[in-house]
């Protein structure tokens, strides 16, 4: 599957980002992503921004109820269990769902901006 988001600044439109993601690696977080992105289930993703950045580290995303980085909630309800670990934080560019300690993933997700090695076996 490839999702995508239309950025904008303000009311500027400043372009698109496409982001894969590996469905059979980890299937229930794909599903819960995909909804979310396109609005589905009555609610997601769309009309709300990036509520942090960290130079050399990454973007966040993903609190559409709060947009504080405290809110947010998946597809199967507030927060849901680990999935698995497998996939590693190679470099740049890679999505992995955010969480608050193990078994609270919901719909924060985070953009990496570079190599982030001690996010493995924490964050899907």
């Amino acid at each position: 599957d490839i999702v995508y988001f239309d950025i904008a600044i303000g009311d500027e439109s400043v372009g698109r980002i496409e982001i894969s993601v590996f469905g059979k690696d980890v299937p229930k977080n794909v599903k819960n992503f995909v909804k979310l992105a396109n609005g589905e289930k009555g609610f997601g993703y769309q009309g709300s921004g990036f509520h942090r950045g960290i130079r050399d580290f990454m973007i966040q995303g993903g609190d559409f109820t709060r947009g504080d980085v405290t809110g947010g909630k998946s597809i199967y309800g507030n927060k849901f269990d680990d999935e698995n670990f497998k996939l590693k934080h190679y470099g740049p560019m890679w999505l992995s769902m955010a969480n608050a300690g193990k078994n609270t993933i919901g719909s924060q997700f985070f953009i990496t901006t570079v190599k982030t090695p001690w996010l493995d076996r924490r964050h899907v």
